[in-house]
């Protein structure tokens, strides 16, 4: 790229509609990049759009495309994609299928060299390849071999030698190879474009005392937004009035709605189920979070995957090669007194079946299907290259605290005493710590309020002890609540059977505290930063889809960590780290495994996720730090999007080896049966035809990979 040119120019995006091949859109990229006011361009065909350096206009950017039906159209307009009948977009292909049997009709009555059945062949040729000779003679001219020379060439060759039926035949099968692929890269794009049309083009806006419909474009932050029940969400926002249950799968692939109310965060796109909301917007329609995912989807398709680079150089070399060996064979053994007609055959056959479109699209729609269909599933995948080596890790390493667990405490175990029942001891507890900020006394209001507890009539004289616990009157009697070191220094007297249970319960993980009074112990109360439910199974998953080793990294003690780790089946457990520390452990890792994914919430984890190979953060709905940080955001809180996005990632390598392996092959299968004459221009043009239609279908079983709901 010519950086200091395109310093000084500015960058416009624009949509392409009609990008159709890999082979259309590269040659497109070359003839803008040579416009006089372009200092750069580049083609983003996953995406089906072009960013322009420098100043061009879009009458010139079609002219550039060198194809009669391609569009371009400013990234920013709305404008939707008119969807031809396919009768009248492949009515060229159509006509000249029928008059192709026609020909050969007429060939048995006049014979095949008789002036009315070339004539015929002629006009089938010409209806259904004018766009194809257009294209293929500009780009012969500049010396650009692709397959449309290839395909030029051999038709007209083969017409020049008498072959009009098989040149013909040719032609219509080219045709409808060519409709194939449009077909499936309308279908591969289709993730993105349901994407797109999502959140609604305008929203209901209160300003002042009056109610208007505007469009999102329009909208600015701090205006409040009124959503109906059955209504999608326009803008991203806060909830400023009103309870009500929100679908989120569009954002984040959940299937189970979540009720949002007061200061509660929305995304545009989010479908509101219940009741009526006012939201203050918090974003500009281009900031949204699903915009940001759009943007980020299409920016992924665009980055070259290994494989993909690999297949782009190879093509490269590999069409001028066969261009010059057809040439060759067309040319060589005439010379050497052979029968010109017979080996220009052979030679046209050979360019035929050279063609690379199936190889070149082997691995682009493989990549465009799997990012769409994860981009759906609510996982952001940030790149093909990252698709990839999702595909190869080989250990994971996990943070701990809101990744296998929740994130906050929950009370686990009241153990009562003195014969008084857990409900009257909680609500007591809980009564002592409403005034508290602490999490462990959030967790003990919480239990109190989900059990349904009544809480005393008064509290008075609440006193800290400093890292010890509080103290309280409750209904006019003193309780104290904290550590069991608080009770040892009271003289409460707490049992050596109760002090066994209290090991019990700290080796298993939770934090114990006592509630009593100065005379007695009353009750237990064990909190913990809970495993989430699906943990185990997806530490279970890794394992049996090829993941060897998993590790879970946190700051907790030893004790904690490992009680936490046996019950999640995690083969190594890393406790007392600092941020520092997870860093350097994820470098040795790296050392002794290829792959290395390291799975944290995007923020804290931000260098261990850097130094991994794959950084993969969770929850990232709404969170800019992590859609930006990591190579993977899963953009749930839901760990059961890892096995899904490596599983899809595993099937994706698989599917682009067959691809290439596929379309090499007969390649490879033609050339041998060239020798002994036995391709024909028809078989040629079958097998690659062939070829592009399998690696297509093939491609498309990408978009059956599908999440696991279960939490087994």
């Amino acid at each position: 790229m010519r950086q200091h040119e395109a310093a000084n120019h500015e960058k416009q995006v624009y949509r392409v509609q009609g990008l159709t091949c890999t082979n259309c859109a590269g040659i497109f990229e070359k003839n803008v990049k040579k416009l006089p006011g372009v200092a750069d361009a580049q083609v983003n065909f996953g995406a089906s759009k072009i960013t322009v350096i420098g100043n061009a206009t879009i009458e010139e950017l079609e002219k550039a495309g060198a194809f009669e039906n391609l569009k371009v159209i400013p990234e920013k307009q709305r404008v939707a994609e008119k969807k031809e009948p396919f009768w009248k977009e492949n009515g060229n292909a159509l006509l000249s299928a029928m008059l192709m049997p026609a020909g050969y009709l007429l060939a048995s009555i006049f014979g095949e060299a008789g002036m009315l059945p070339a004539l015929t062949f002629g006009a089938a040729m010409l209806i259904g390849g004018y766009k194809l000779f257009q294209k293929g003679i500009r780009n012969l001219f500049r010396l650009q071999f692709d397959m449309n020379t290839l395909m030029t060439v051999a038709i007209i060759g083969a017409a020049a030698i008498g072959e009009w039926g098989e040149g013909a035949v040719v032609v219509v099968l080219f045709a409808i190879s060519e409709a194939l692929e449009r077909f499936s890269m309308q279908k591969a794009r289709q993730s993105i474009r349901s994407l797109m049309n999502i959140a609604p083009k305008e929203a209901l806006i209160r300003r002042g005392s009056s109610e208007l419909t505007v469009s999102v474009d329009e909208i600015q932050v701090g205006d409040v937004m009124i959503v109906k029940p059955g209504q999608k969400l326009a803008m991203d926002g806060i909830v400023i009035k009103g309870t009500s249950t929100i679908n989120q799968a569009a954002i984040t692939g959940e299937s189970v709605p979540v009720t949002k109310t007061v200061n509660d965060e929305v995304f545009a796109g989010t479908l509101n189920e219940e009741g009526l909301l006012e939201v203050r917007v918090t974003k500009r329609i281009e900031d949204t979070t699903i915009s940001k995912i759009i943007h980020l989807v299409e920016e992924a398709q665009a980055e070259r995957a290994p494989s993909q680079a690999f297949v782009d150089r190879f093509a490269q070399y590999y069409t001028p090669a066969i261009m010059a060996l057809a040439i060759g064979i067309a040319v060589i053994p005439p010379l050497l007194g052979a029968e010109w007609g017979d080996w220009i055959y052979r030679g046209l056959s050979l360019l035929v079946v050279g063609c690379p479109c199936a190889l070149v699209i082997s691995t682009p729609i493989s990549i465009v299907t799997a990012i769409g269909n994860a981009a759906k599933n609510g996982v952001l995948i940030k790149g093909g290259i990252h698709l990839e080596e999702a595909g190869r890790i080989s250990a994971v390493a996990f943070d701990k605290t809101g990744t296998l667990t929740k994130g906050f405490p929950e009370v686990t175990d009241i153990v009562a005493f003195g014969g008084r029942s857990e409900s009257e001891l909680i609500s007591i507890a809980a009564a002592i710590e409403r005034g508290s900020q602490h999490p462990l006394a959030s967790a003990i209001v919480r239990k109190a309020e989900q059990m349904g507890a009544d809480l005393p009539l008064s509290v008075d004289d609440f006193q800290s002890i400093t890292g010890k616990g509080v103290k309280a009157s409750v209904d006019g009697q003193l309780y104290f609540i904290g550590s069991p070191k608080l009770f040892d220094e009271l003289r409460s007297g707490i049992t050596d059977t109760a002090r066994e249970r209290i090991r019990t319960l700290q080796t298993q993980g939770k934090t114990v505290m006592v509630l009593g009074t100065q005379q007695e112990v009353l009750a237990f109360i064990a909190v913990a930063d809970t495993v989430r439910d699906s943990s185990k199974a997806v530490i279970e998953e890794l394992h049996s889809i090829g993941v060897q080793k998993t590790i879970m990294l946190t700051g907790d003690n030893q004790a904690t960590a490992d009680a936490i780790g046996n019950q999640l089946g995690v083969d190594e457990v890393k406790a007392e780290l600092l941020p520092q520390d997870k860093l350097q452990y994820i470098k040795q890792l790296r050392q002794s495994y290829p792959s290395v994914a390291m799975v944290g919430d995007g923020v804290n984890d931000a260098p261990a996720l850097a130094a991994s190979t794959v950084g993969i953060a969770m929850g990232s709905a709404g969170t800019d730090t992590a859609l930006e940080t990591a190579d993977i955001a899963l953009m749930a809180d839901d760990l059961r999007k890892l096995p899904y996005t490596i599983r899809l990632s595993k099937k994706t390598l698989a599917i682009i080896k067959q691809n290439v392996t596929f379309s090499l092959g007969i390649k490879l299968l033609a050339l041998v049966l060239i020798v002994p004459g036995w391709l024909t221009l028809w078989l040629a043009i079958l097998a690659d035809m062939g070829a592009t239609l399998m690696v297509t279908l093939n491609s498309l079983r990408l978009l059956k990979v599908k999440t696991r709901t279960s939490s087994h």
